[in-house]
């Protein structure tokens, strides 16, 4: 048993990189050192936690078992020691006051941007970023403290994310405007058995739902992965198959009539919108007025209206 470990940045910031690129030459790139720095910054620290992190595949450098369940830890400790860096230097005076927000792709399309809009108004000594990706990538930039606060689905349950609800996402079936199934009033979904299914990337939060409906209802349908939300709705407009989509995504299209709607006798997927933030760690007073402010009543107001608005 190790009772005391002497574990530099060098060695974690090392790890992570190459945990994160797959390779020591590419992790040896992004952090601007050499190769065999980086291999004895990686050894090191196995020795230091008494076991191997890494393991070679071939030219590919994998975490091993202990390296994944080193590795959130790892991300912890740099991630809490940048922020308690930047607090420092916000509370000094030598640095502005920034927060670092992430959002799902569907969420920074059609909820963050008014919520970001109106809270940059409420705090113009803040310098607000932005950063976007699908679920399992926003997940882990707050889990390692590379955000501050994100918006996304309902957190994990491995406790590494805290988050609250502040606003309902309902789920739609889309389809062509001429669609015969979209006249109907109830439809079983075992109808949609042999319709393709147009789906977001692996990581992707309404790709992992759907997959879960499709489980539970017994289907395997043929599956189209699309890129992004709108090449999805481009593709149900032609006819090409049929998507579980939030109404946010796709309030302007239904309004003109672009996309059609299914209406099944089963019962869709309930969603909400939740933010987020990491569960260790102390909480610096921008992100506390943040979360404040996403979960008040005005900022759903905020959104709704907006919503309103868009399919005017």
């Amino acid at each position: 048993m190790v009772s005391q470990m002497a574990i530099t940045m060098t060695q974690l910031r090392s790890f992570l990189a190459v945990v994160e690129t797959g390779s020591v030459t590419a992790a040896a790139e992004e952090l601007y050192v050499t190769q065999p720095s980086v291999s004895a910054a990686v050894s090191a620290l196995s020795k230091e936690v008494g076991a191997d992190l890494t393991v070679r595949l071939g030219r590919s450098v994998e975490p091993s078992a202990a390296g994944k369940a080193f590795a959130p830890y790892a991300a912890h400790v740099i991630g809490l020691l940048d922020q308690g860096g930047r607090a420092a230097r916000e509370a000094a005076g030598v640095a502005e006051r920034e927060l670092r927000i992430a959002a799902v792709t569907t969420a920074a399309e059609h909820i963050v941007p008014q919520l970001v809009q109106e809270f940059s108004a409420r705090h113009p000594e803040l310098a607000l970023t932005l950063d976007v990706g699908n679920r399992q990538r926003v997940f882990r930039e707050v889990a390692g403290h590379r955000v501050d606060a994100a918006v996304g689905g309902r957190p994990p349950a491995d406790g590494q994310l805290s988050g609250e609800p502040f606003l309902d996402n309902p789920i739609l079936l889309i389809t062509a405007p001429g669609d015969p199934l979209a006249g109907r009033r109830s439809v079983p979904v075992e109808e949609l058995g042999t319709r393709p299914w147009l789906l977001r990337e692996p990581g992707s939060g309404t790709r992992a739902m759907t997959e879960e409906f499709l489980a539970r209802h017994e289907l395997q349908p043929r599956m189209l992965t699309m890129g992004s939300n709108g090449a999805i709705k481009q593709a149900a407009r032609s006819g090409l198959g049929v998507s579980l989509q939030s109404r946010a995504a796709t309030a302007l299209e239904l309004k003109n009539g672009l996309l059609g709607t299914i209406s099944l006798r089963e019962p869709l997927p309930n969603r909400q919108w939740f933010v987020l933030w990491p569960s260790t760690g102390p909480l610096r007073e921008p992100v506390r007025q943040f979360l404040e402010f996403v979960t008040s009543p005005a900022a759903k107001r905020l959104v709704e209206r907006s919503w309103v608005g868009e399919a005017a």
